[in-house]
């Protein structure tokens, strides 16, 4: 039952991070909290959206902008690897309540500041792709955080997809290794799950692709910030010790 439902989640996440270019952690990192510990979520669910980044680059592929997959890639391989091995230095409990506030704060912002734009400059990349990199690495929802930067530059939507897909599939693989080399291990059941997972996140992403161009991703942002205003109210105020 349990893999079913991560499997019906995975396709769920995996098509609205697809449309929206959230990505796939941003959703099922709140909700698989409630069920697993930090480490082994952000584990599952990074091996996951590394497989939707796949998806998306294979789905867009025509649309990869190389110079920003360079600026944001390097800086966010290296603060994915720091951000992944502080889980392990710092207490769970502070860590759920570290993300509970970073998601309350960010979801007022993006509400009270939908309009708000980074300058789509060198530098800004370089930030953006450090920083993303760093709470992906440290709370596994580095791709909102990414978005506000990418979106500066102004990217068809397809363009776009295929860049944040490039850019998320290498500070994945950074932040998983991180995860592995310090004794993170999944149950075997949820290794025999991936063999759910990984097609039911390219299911998801199929969907996406057949409505990217119909429905604007922004029309989804306010479903999702709502989200994660409930789960950085829950994480933060109501995580168990």
């Amino acid at each position: 039952m349990e893999i079913l439902y991560i499997s019906l989640l995975t396709i769920l996440a995996s098509g609205i991070g697809t449309l929206t270019g959230f990505g796939t952690s941003t959703i099922m990192v709140p909700v698989m909290l409630f069920f697993l510990p930090l480490p082994q979520t952000l584990l599952l669910v990074g091996i996951i959206h590394w497989f939707s980044d796949i998806w998306k680059i294979a789905l867009f592929r025509k649309g990869l902008h190389w110079k920003l997959i360079f600026l944001f890639g390097i800086a966010g391989i290296i603060a994915s690897y720091a951000g992944a091995n502080l889980v392990f230095s710092v207490p769970n409990l502070l860590l759920s309540q570290i993300l509970g506030a970073f998601l309350v704060i960010y979801a007022l912002f993006l509400f009270l500041k939908p309009k708000f734009k980074i300058p789509p400059t060198n530098i800004a990349a370089i930030g953006g792709g450090a920083l993303s990199g760093f709470f992906a690495g440290l709370f596994g929802v580095g791709g909102t955080v990414g978005s506000v930067f990418l979106s500066a530059f102004k990217m068809p939507k397809a363009v776009y997809l295929a860049t944040a897909g490039a850019i998320s599939f290498f500070i994945n693989i950074s932040r998983i290794t991180a995860y592995i080399v310090n004794g993170t291990t999944l149950e075997k059941h949820l290794l025999w799950g991936f063999l759910l997972f990984i097609p039911t996140s390219l299911l998801g992403a199929e969907a996406a692709k057949k409505i990217v161009d119909r429905i604007p991703g922004k029309k989804f942002h306010t479903v999702i910030i709502f989200f994660l205003l409930l789960a950085g109210i829950k994480f933060l105020f109501f995580t168990n010790k």
